[in-house]
C-alpha cells in the first residue's frame, strides 16, 4: 500500500510538456536581464523605468528572517521570463496543441462553457488565451491580460499599479515589480453586477523558472464580482519560484469575492502577495485552498479604509511530507464600524508542517469595530507539526475581538465508531477530513469544490496504511 504522498499518481497535475519555448531569458537577476524582459514585452518607457527602480529596491531589502527557511532559493538559478510558442488568442482552436491539451486536461475550456463569464489562461510567462462574454463587454466590463492593459488603458494602470502593494513592501514584492509578466486586469464599472465568475488559470511548465503574474482588479462603486484563480505546475527536481502579486480595489458599496485553489508541485517556492483596499460599506471576501508547494509564505490582506466595510477570509492548507506551508491572513481596521471574520483550517500529515500566521490591527480611528479569528488544525499522525502565531494590535477599547485556536489529532474513537458502522479505516479518515474541510469547500464554486475533494483524496492516499 502507498505510504508517501510522493508515490501518489498526480497525473492530472504532474504531466509536463517538453520545455519547448520561443524564448527563455538567461538565469539570474541583473539590470540587463530586467531591461531585456522589458524589451521582449515592448513596455512603454514608464514601465521599464518602474522595473529598474524595483530592482534597486530588491537589492537593498533583506530576505525575511522569520518563517520557513528559503535559503535554497538562488536567483542565479532561476529564469525569470519564459515566452511560450503561442500568441495571445481569443479562440481555443488557435492555441498550440501541446498547450491547449494542458488546459483541456485541467478542465478549463469545459468550465468556461458551463459556468464562467470569462477565462484567461497563462502558460509560463504569457497569457495564451483570453475571452469574455459579449454582454459584459457591452456593459463596459474590461477583462484582459496585464500587458494589453498597460498599452490600452495606461491611465488606469498608472493610477493603481503597485500602489496597493508597493515594491517597498518586502523583498519579493520588489522582485515582482522588476520581472512581472502576464496576469489579469479587471475593471468593473460603477453599479455593474457580474453575476457569473471570471477565472484566470496559471500553469508553470518550464523547469528552473519563475512565474510572476500580476492581477489588478478594480470594482467601482456599487459594483460586484467573483473572481477565481487556479494554479498548478508539474514536479521537477529543481526549485521553481512563484512570486505573483494581486491588487484589489473594492470601492464604496462594492463587493468582491476572490477564490483561489493553489496546487503547485512539491518543488515550488510560493512567495505570493495579495492585498485589498476596501471602501465605505464595501465587502471583500477571500476563499483560499493551499495544497501544493514545498514552501509557502502567503498572507492575503484586507485594509478596511471605509466606514462600515467588511472582510471575511475562509482558508484551508494541506501539508504532506516535505512541505512547510506558512499561511495566514492580515487585516487592518482603519475606520469605525468595520468588521472582519477569519475562519482558517489546516491539515498536516507525514511530517508536513502548517503554520497559521495572522495579524489583526484595529486602529484608534476604528471604534465599534468587530473582529473574530478562528483557526483549527488537524494532524493525521504523530510526526506532523501545526503552529498558530497570532499578532493582535488593538488601539481602542470600543471593539469586539475574539481569537480561538484548536489543534488536535484525528480521533481514534471517531475512526473506530465509523468502522463499526461498516466503513473501512481509509474511508473513515477521508470522511473526517472532508467534514473538517467542508466549511471551506462549500464556499467554492462547484467545480473547485470537486477539485478540492479530489485533492484531499489524493493527499490522503499517502496518509493511510
Amino acid at each position: 500500500m502507498k505510504t508517501q504522498v510522493e508515490e501518489i499518481n498526480r497525473n492530472i497535475y504532474d504531466f509536463k510538456n517538453d520545455d519547448n519555448y520561443e524564448y527563455k531569458i538567461k538565469k539570474g537577476l541583473t539590470p540587463e536581464i530586467v531591461e531585456e524582459i522589458s524589451k521582449q514585452k515592448n513596455d512603454p518607457d514608464w514601465m521599464r523605468d518602474f522595473r529598474l527602480k524595483a530592482l534597486e529596491v530588491y537589492n537593498k531589502l533583506e530576505l525575511p528572517t522569520w518563517g520557513p527557511d528559503i535559503s535554497e532559493l538562488n536567483m542565479n538559478e532561476i529564469a525569470t521570463y519564459v515566452k511560450p510558442k503561442s500568441a495571445l488568442s481569443s479562440s481555443w482552436e488557435d492555441v498550440p496543441d501541446d498547450i491547449k491539451s494542458t488546459f483541456d486536461k485541467l478542465g478549463i475550456p469545459e468550465a468556461e462553457k458551463t459556468s464562467l463569464a470569462g477565462v484567461g489562461a497563462q502558460y509560463d510567462s504569457e497569457v495564451v488565451y483570453h475571452s469574455m462574454k459579449e454582454d459584459l463587454i457591452k456593459q463596459g466590463v474590461i477583462y484582459t491580460d496585464m500587458e494589453t492593459a498597460v498599452k490600452e488603458y495606461p491611465d488606469i494602470v498608472k493610477k493603481y499599479f503597485m500602489k496597493c502593494v508597493p515594491v517597498s513592501d518586502h523583498k519579493f514584492a520588489a522582485l515582482h515589480g522588476a520581472v512581472w509578466s502576464g496576469g489579469s486586469f479587471v475593471y468593473v464599472p460603477k453599479g455593474i453586477k457580474v453575476d457569473i465568475p471570471l477565472q484566470s488559470y496559471f500553469r508553470l511548465n518550464s523547469p528552473e523558472s519563475g512565474q510572476f503574474e500580476h492581477t489588478l482588479i478594480i470594482v467601482e462603486e456599487g459594483a460586484s464580482l467573483h473572481f477565481i484563480e487556479g494554479c498548478s505546475a508539474p514536479k521537477y527536481n529543481k526549485v521553481n519560484l512563484h512570486a505573483g502579486c494581486v491588487e484589489l480595489y473594492v470601492k464604496d458599496n462594492a463587493y468582491l469575492r476572490y477564490s483561489t485553489i493553489e496546487n503547485w508541485s512539491k518543488n515550488m517556492l510560493n512567495l505570493n502577495t495579495k492585498k485589498a483596499l476596501v471602501g465605505k460599506n464595501a465587502e471583500m471576501d477571500w476563499v483560499s485552498g493551499s495544497f501544493g508547494s514545498k514552501i509557502s509564505m502567503l498572507y492575503p490582506m484586507s485594509i478596511l479604509n471605509g466606514e462600515g466595510s467588511k472582510t471575511e477570509f475562509t482558508g484551508i492548507s494541506f501539508a504532506g511530507g516535505g512541505q512547510n506551508l506558512d499561511n495566514g491572513f492580515k487585516v487592518v481596521h482603519n475606520a469605525p464600524n468595520t468588521s472582519s471574520v477569519v475562519n482558517a483550517k489546516s491539515i498536516s500529515k507525514n511530517g508536513g508542517k502548517c503554520t497559521y500566521r495572522s495579524y489583526v490591527k484595529i486602529s484608534e480611528n476604528a471604534p465599534f469595530s468587530k473582529s473574530s479569528v478562528s483557526c483549527e488544525s488537524l494532524m493525521l499522525d504523530d510526526i506532523s507539526v501545526s503552529d498558530t502565531i497570532p499578532t493582535n494590535d488593538i488601539e481602542t477599547d470600543d471593539v469586539e475581538f475574539s481569537h480561538e485556536a484548536k489543534i488536535g489529532k484525528i480521533s481514534d474513537k471517531t475512526i473506530f465508531y465509523l468502522m463499526s458502522r461498516g466503513l473501512s479505516e481509509e474511508d473513515a479518515k477521508a470522511m473526517i477530513v472532508r467534514g473538517f474541510a467542508y466549511p471551506i469547500s462549500k464556499e467554492l464554486p462547484v467545480e473547485y469544490a470537486v477539485e478540492m475533494n479530489r485533492l484531499i483524496n489524493l493527499e490522503l492516499e499517502g496518509a493511510i496504511g
